[in-house]
């Protein structure tokens, strides 16, 4: 005769976080006899009736473990053939595409008490975790998740740790990768040619007296390695910037601790940002910079923002309490290199850079980078996507399921790939340039592991639309069927996708700015009002297209566009004050290109508009050293003078080919208006985002909808955001927050894309069958 039980499905974030030894526990003070266990879809408890059952789901979720986050319960009736007398913990349980790898989180409170505690045996160590913290994504090389596939097989347990781990009601039971000083992983510091100068204790204390005397220090991380400098003296960073060849591009600074975010930004709400900084994360956060800053100048030249962040590893800790100052804490690459990963890697890349190599003995298996997140009042805004939140699994939005695995590629820049199998996607973490071969290379890599990693072989692949990008060629190459998608359809689906749109749930205007991507019939696009669903999109108007001068060359020399701009739009171009730039230039040669289409192709690109206002405004170089840097410094130019009264306009033209923006008339008015830089690159803000709410506007009242999506790298823009959202009221409006706004977020919306249209695909055939 069998007895009555409660089988309890608990969905989330519940694997690798201590959620069965929190179980088990919880069991135990109530009582309950029972166990529990890990599969595909969560974790599975079995429970013997009676119970109490709104007392054990009220604690389980009031006292659930800190990386734990519970999306669902569902209860159902279960018999038990043998009555258990107590309650157990028992092995995990996999079947196919398991997500239940977690990402690494920072150092909890905790382990930082042991490691600054002088009677701890972990007092001091630099790799210390236990079930609430520490590497994960990292350091795994196969499911399931155990110690022997992780980088840690190399370090044997000790007596001690191995008590810790085999023991449930312990916080380091079954937490991989436990260690201590005599097991676990050491700590050494080296010079470029690999001899050993000190150990533990003594290497750190080297590295904090290289860096107070103006040195750079190449330090391995969980993820990757960091160069590390005193961010607060000019002379470091220049140095830093002079050997890694990154005159101007921003870097991120670690910060000691939470009582220097006064002295460095001036948001006022500080609570948030700490918990933002101070969350497992741990994310580098984008804020004002404080006028009165102890930064650097050189730290974000001529930005208005300044990306911060908090030590987030037991060794970042012990570095940044010995030397209690900030750092700068920047990618370990040389530059046209990725990133290094070994030992080895960072000797020889970093030969010409670092002064002191700060490096230990785990293997970094997976690539992370610091995820970067721009922090104001009205949320947080997702910009690169990496340690701290990858591998978490994103549910698709209802109606959307993945009958077989599939591999959407991304783009060629800031590229992400994504994998989906019936209603999870996966987003790997930020890789970058894919026409970098290193990195290239590193992206193939990682392809592999991930498809082994989570048992997910794909069966069908999408890709972006552009023929030329490398992503859609290497696609080409695989013998599986491929989804072609619009790199702008793919803008707008993730956004869609991130705010859980229904697959049913209608068409939406979208506003899609960036720089470039592949529009139908082969066009450029970059500045486009759509209307779409996740199956079909289609373009309803944009900005006009302009001539690139020099192809490529125009994205790096804004010049080029303000050249291209100017000879369409304002005929007296060469009398203006602001030409006289310009003229310097060998604009003849390409003003006959342009006209007789050499290499000129014709895009209509939001980001290259940006660069010609920057150009004209006189705030961005000749040659950009970084992307986006013209539109950055413009930005930063506008904030000046933000909210002020301005007479600029882009009037909303029609005619056959559909609505655009009137650019002619704006630089006739931009160029005539006698008013400071600041107020005109503010004035520039506006009125573009006031002509393109009008153009979607209008798209929305002719189509009979409501819901604006926005999407596309510019969209970064907060102060362009600012102005988009006043002016788009009151329509609903969808903007990218989880999931990066430019490419970093592009291979989720072609998984999407390719998704909905495999399903009607399905549908189709499966409704011919039925009348056949």
């Amino acid at each position: 005769m069998s007895d009555s039980g409660l089988l309890v499905r608990v969905r989330g974030k519940v694997q690798g976080v201590g959620f069965r030894p929190f179980i088990w526990q919880l069991a135990r003070r109530l009582q309950l006899q029972g166990e529990v266990h890990n599969d595909n879809d969560g974790v599975e408890i079995r429970l013997l009736q009676p119970l109490n059952v709104d007392n054990f789901l009220r604690e389980m979720q009031q006292q659930c473990p800190p990386l734990a986050q519970i999306d669902s319960i569902s209860l159902s009736p279960f018999s038990w053939l043998s009555r258990p007398a107590e309650f157990h913990i028992l092995h995990s349980q996999y079947g196919t595409m398991n997500t239940q790898v977690i990402p690494d989180a920072a150092t909890c409170p905790d382990c930082l008490r042991e490691m600054n505690d002088a009677t701890d045996r972990r007092y001091h160590y630099a790799f210390l975790n236990c079930t609430h913290c520490g590497p994960r994504f990292t350091l795994i090389h196969q499911m399931p998740y155990d110690r022997a596939a992780t980088s840690m097989a190399p370090f044997p347990l000790c007596a001690a740790c191995a008590e810790e781990y085999r023991d449930p009601a312990d916080r380091r039971f079954h937490a991989q990768p436990v260690a201590c000083p005599d097991c676990g992983p050491q700590l050494y510091a080296a010079t470029a040619d690999d001899r050993l100068l000190a150990t533990a204790d003594a290497a750190l204390l080297l590295a904090v007296t290289t860096l107070r005397s103006g040195g750079i220090v190449a330090i391995k991380g969980v993820g990757g390695f960091h160069l590390a400098c005193d961010a607060t003296s000019a002379a470091a960073v220049a140095r830093l910037r002079a050997r890694k060849r990154r005159p101007g591009k921003p870097l991120a600074v670690m910060l000691p601790d939470c009582h220097w975010l006064a002295a460095c930004t001036d948001v006022s709400a500080l609570d948030p940002l700490r918990a933002l900084l101070q969350s497992a994360a741990a994310p580098i956060v984008l804020v004002p910079q404080a006028q009165s800053s102890p930064l650097c100048a050189a730290i974000a030249p001529g930005l208005h923002e300044v990306g911060l962040m908090l030590p987030s590893s037991p060794l970042q800790h012990l570095l940044m309490q010995q030397i209690n100052l900030p750092l700068v804490m920047t990618s370990g690459n040389a530059a046209g290199h990725a990133p290094a990963l070994t030992n080895a890697q960072a000797l020889s890349q970093l030969h010409d850079i670092a002064d002191l190599w700060l490096l230990h003995d785990r293997e970094i298996v997976q690539r992370a980078d610091d995820s970067v997140v721009r922090f104001s009042v009205s949320g947080t805004e997702m910009l690169r996507r990496a340690r701290g939140f990858v591998p978490d699994a994103i549910e698709l939005p209802p109606g959307l399921v993945a009958a077989s695995p599939l591999l959407a590629v991304g783009g060629d820049l800031k590229n992400t790939f994504c994998l989906i199998e019936g209603r999870q996607a996966l987003l790997s973490q930020h890789l970058g340039t894919l026409e970098n071969s290193d990195i290239f290379r590193q992206w193939r890599q990682t392809v592999d592991h991930f498809s082994r990693l989570f048992h997910c072989v794909p069966q069908h692949l999408a890709c972006d639309a552009h023929p030329a990008y490398l992503s859609h060629q290497w696609a080409q190459q695989q013998p599986l069927a491929i989804t072609q998608v619009l790199h702008h359809h793919a803008h707008m689906a993730a956004c869609l996708a991130e705010h859980h749109w229904p697959l049913d749930g209608g068409a939406v205007i979208g506003l899609a700015l960036d720089g470039i991507g592949y529009g139908a019939d082969g066009e450029l696009w970059g500045g486009e009002c759509l209307q779409l669903d996740y199956r079909q999109c289609e373009r309803l108007g944009g900005l006009p297209a302009v001539a690139l001068p020099g192809g490529e060359r125009a994205a790096q020399q804004p010049w080029r566009n303000q050249l291209a701009q100017w000879l369409r739009f304002v005929p007296d171009w060469q009398q203006r004050p602001e030409a006289t730039t310009l003229l310097n230039q060998p604009w003849q040669t390409l003003a006959k290109a342009i006209s007789g289409g050499i290499n000129a192709p014709l895009a209509s690109s939001c980001g290259r508009l940006f660069d010609a206002v920057a150009a004209a405004s006189g705030c961005a170089p000749e040659t950009l050293s970084w992307e986006g840097e013209a539109a950055c410094h413009l930005q930063a130019l506008a904030q000046q003078a933000q909210g002020q009264p301005h007479p600029i306009r882009f009037e909303l033209l029609f005619s056959a080919q559909g609505m655009t923006l009137d650019l002619a008339g704006f630089w006739r008015q931009w160029l005539d208006w006698p008013a400071t830089r600041a107020a005109r690159a503010w004035a520039f803000h506006d009125a573009l985002a006031q002509g393109l709410a009008a153009m979607a506007h209008h798209a929305a009242r002719q189509r009979g909808l409501n819901t604006v999506v926005l999407g596309g790298g510019v969209i970064h823009n907060a102060l362009l955001l600012d102005c988009l959202r006043r002016h788009l009221a009151p329509l609903q409006i969808l903007v990218p927050r989880a999931i990066p706004a430019g490419d970093g977020g592009l291979a989720f919306g072609q998984a999407v894309v390719a998704c909905a249209r495999l399903q009607a695909s399905i549908s189709s055939h499966s409704n011919k069958d039925s009348h056949a």
